[in-house]
């Protein structure tokens, strides 16, 4: 068997077109034959070196492959991975109704100090998937998803007993780390586990739960600050964390395909170890095509998504844009409590609920966008010869676009001339819709455009946008201190327009052209 009969779909895991050794998983007993079974993998090396033996999964239907799990199986991973993913964003904005009860006992009278209790959270999601990703690579995606909940829920846990403001601040931080897990490795547990055409609805349901989270954690967190203590938002979000965790330990195993070979070609190794004349090196298909060795792991994880922001213009603006966008998120989840307790006269349970309204725009938009999305680009790409460009995602864009200003204009000078509470949450859910409505755009954009290397483009847009989702709402409070609701929000939708209404335009007319002279861009049209 040569390398060339090595069957290696891209967006697929690799396999082999012959056997080759019994299959096992980590903490599972190699067979008694393994031996003999080995020794005729020897025969059937991929490499052209005698003395190495190259492991792959068995054939195409290999159970052990999680791509060819039961959906059973597939289900209760996908289903726990979305609870990891949940929990974390609900943690990162249930403390806003209860900023002023924490105000209180702590005696924190800056508004920067107060709104940073919430936000110092997402700065967590800027610098733990810098190093959580190159240690799923490393260890596997379940162990290290696990762990890095159980490190999220003891701080979280902490900051339930915190004792001044500064350890407050210090417990969120950390606890948002580890919470950032399931955002940066979740969606590679979904792409372990289900074939292309098998994924839609699986990441339909991932994909939600981050929308969501940071909408109903607000709505509990009010009541439970109103009927209770401000110390219950953390305890009760541990108590459903445990939950979680627990059904991790039993449902989610582990589906990176390139550790689970490497076990298993360490127990082929071993079983081959004692025998005279056996093969000096075992490795891995993945091995065999790529360093796996952690420093190199660590090198490029660590490297590649700087150095693609720092090379590709079309990253830049992308990213410039979307973290404007995720800090106009976050500064309404941390100025909407104000907004409803102080113009409204609202106690915290019922001004919580007005983060219905943000959820509501979030879920209507996303679902519409998800149906019509994929219709809109085969259209394009039957109206194109039937060749596909990523500049085909960007139409459900131009939407976004135009309603994210008029959320704002309508939210602002609703707040600031006193009307119907009603109008400020046609305005919230009108920003909430645009702003997802352009970020699915984008991202299913960076995906097409970098294919091979869409995570890593992927993470510099990220890293960026969590620390806007940091840094708006610290100076939030002096702005509309200073300018009030209504000039205040006018400020960010001139912006919003400026960057905004031009995008789609540029993108669609410039796109391709900035995406042939890049130097990690798929430059090739998709049939």
């Amino acid at each position: 068997m040569t390398h060339e009969q090595i069957i290696h779909d891209p967006n697929d895991t690799p396999r082999r077109s012959s056997g080759s050794a019994t299959p096992t998983l980590p903490g599972e007993q190699l067979p008694e034959d393994a031996n003999e079974k080995s020794l005729q993998l020897k025969n059937d090396a991929t490499s052209s070196d005698p003395d190495v033996l190259i492991v792959d999964w068995d054939e195409a239907n290999d159970k052990f492959n999680p791509k060819n799990w039961s959906y059973k199986r597939k289900w209760a991973a996908t289903i726990v991975v979305s609870s990891f993913t949940f929990i974390s964003p609900v943690s990162s904005s249930m403390i806003a109704p209860a900023s002023a009860q924490v105000a209180q006992d702590f005696g924190i009278t800056s508004s920067v100090l107060i709104a940073m209790t919430t936000s110092v959270f997402v700065l967590g999601y800027a610098v733990g998937p810098l190093f959580i990703g190159p240690l799923s690579e490393i260890y596997g995606r379940s162990r290290v998803l696990q762990l890095s909940n159980l490190f999220y829920l003891a701080w979280n846990l902490g900051c339930g007993f915190a004792q001044n403001k500064g350890q407050l601040i210090a417990f969120r931080f950390l606890a948002g780390i580890g919470g950032s897990a399931p955002l940066s490795v979740g969606g590679g547990v979904l792409g372990d586990i289900w074939k292309a055409e098998e994924r839609g609805q699986a990441i339909a349901i991932y994909s939600l739960a981050p929308l969501l989270g940071p909408v109903i954690g607000p709505v509990c967190g009010g009541w439970i600050a109103e009927r209770s203590t401000w110390r219950w938002v953390f305890w009760s979000t541990s108590i459903i964390d445990v939950i979680i965790q627990i059904s991790g330990i039993f449902f989610l195993q582990e589906t990176y395909a390139p550790y689970l070979l490497e076990q298993k070609a360490k127990k082929i190794k071993a079983s081959l170890d004692s025998e005279k004349g056996a093969v000096k090196h075992v490795r891995t298909i993945f091995e065999d095509n790529d360093d796996r060795h952690w420093k190199a792991i660590f090198s490029k994880a660590l490297t590649r998504p700087f150095a693609i922001f720092a090379h590709e213009p079309i990253v830049q603006l992308l990213g410039v844009y979307m973290a404007f966008l995720y800090g106009i998120f976050y500064l309404f989840l941390t100025t909407l409590p104000v907004i409803f307790s102080k113009i409204y006269h609202q106690e915290p349970g019922i001004a919580g609920l007005h983060y219905i309204a943000l959820g509501l725009g979030l879920s209507i938009a996303s679902q519409t966008n998800a149906r019509y999305m994929d219709r809109i680009y085969v259209h394009l790409k039957n109206k194109n010869g039937g060749v596909g460009e990523p500049e085909f995602r960007l139409p459900a864009m131009l939407p976004g676009t135009i309603l994210l200003p008029i959320g704002l204009f309508l939210s602002g000078w609703s707040a600031q001339g006193h009307l119907h509470w009603a109008a400020t949450d046609v305005g919230s859910a009108l920003i909430s819709g645009g702003m997802i409505l352009t970020f699915q755009s984008i991202q299913t954009y960076v995906i097409d455009s970098f294919t091979l290397h869409a995570a890593s483009a992927l993470a510099a847009t990220s890293c960026l946008r969590s620390f806007a989702g940091f840094g708006f709402p610290l100076f939030a409070p002096a702005m509309y201190n200073a300018l009030g609701y209504g000039k205040g929000d006018t400020i960010l939708a001139v912006f919003a327009i400026v960057l905004g209404c031009p995008a789609p335009w540029v993108f669609w007319k410039y796109g391709k052209r900035i995406r042939m002279s890049s130097r990690y861009a798929h430059k090739k049209q998709t049939k």
